[in-house]
């Protein structure tokens, strides 16, 4: 069962905002996302999954598709109506996939390193993206890496991983109308910048975002950064200018 994990937060008054919901990224723990939840005042959870801060035994059903629906599960028993949905690296892929299968449910989306490029889905492929990204990444995160890959487990991540490379997300978010947001780091080779620029381009309210600096793993060594580009597409989000579409936050 999926664990719900509570993000300290101090709701905003009664105006109704959506909640802030994010899956970390394949391996990762919840205290990943809470790096950056923790400077942004708005209700927030973070819902681990399979493979995606929990262990996930032999047999789990680890696509995207599956695991969206396990995802919109969570938002039911959490009662939440709508909700801003936040992935990273490959938990983009699910939480863009339960925002085409519920749009009800989707506020908006900020999509965090997305993957899989699909001129780098192949495992050679992947691997230079990540040995090109890795010489500009943060040592310091090591411990928390190794420590969430630990408690995940390899094995769910290697499964995790092989369901995610052949997801098509730019066909998924075609069918995707809330708010996007596509954000990458300045030396993020998993992502690179035509490729978020293409999957902003891919549905109808979409912008891409590149901070300036950081690289795959910008929620644990740039939570800030990242919290302010976020606050800003809330913004815009609770209060939409009408002389100026939402669409237009976060052009690079």
């Amino acid at each position: 069962m999926p664990e719900i994990v509570p993000a300290p937060f101090a709701p905003r008054g009664t105006r109704g905002e959506p909640w802030l919901v994010a899956v970390p990224g394949l391996g990762l723990s919840a205290a990943v996302p809470r790096r950056t939840f923790d400077r942004l005042t708005r209700p927030s959870r973070v819902v681990e999954l399979p493979a995606f801060g929990r262990p996930a035994p032999p047999g789990t059903a680890l696509a995207p598709g599956n695991l969206a629906g396990q995802l919109l599960a969570r938002l039911e028993a959490l009662a939440v109506g709508r909700a801003v949905l936040v992935g990273h690296s490959a938990s983009c892929q699910l939480v863009a996939a339960a925002a085409a299968k519920a749009p009800e449910r989707a506020a908006g989306l900020v999509l965090i390193g997305p993957t899989t490029d699909p001129r780098a889905s192949s495992w050679p492929a992947l691997a230079g993206r990540w040995l090109r990204t890795a010489g500009h990444e943060w040592p310091g995160q090591v411990p928390q890496l190794v420590h969430d890959y630990t408690r995940t487990g390899l094995g769910a991540m290697l499964r995790g991983m092989r369901a995610a490379r052949p997801h098509r997300i730019d066909e998924t978010l075609a069918a995707v109308h809330c708010p996007v947001l596509v954000v990458r780091g300045l030396y993020d080779r998993i992502a690179p910048a035509d490729w978020t620029a293409a999957l902003a381009a891919a549905t109808p309210h979409g912008r891409a975002h590149t901070l300036p600096a950081g690289g795959h793993m910008v929620p644990i060594t740039h939570p800030a950064a990242l919290a302010a580009v976020i606050e800003e597409f809330l913004s815009a989000i609770d209060d939409p200018d009408p002389d100026d579409e939402v669409t237009d936050l976060a052009r690079t």
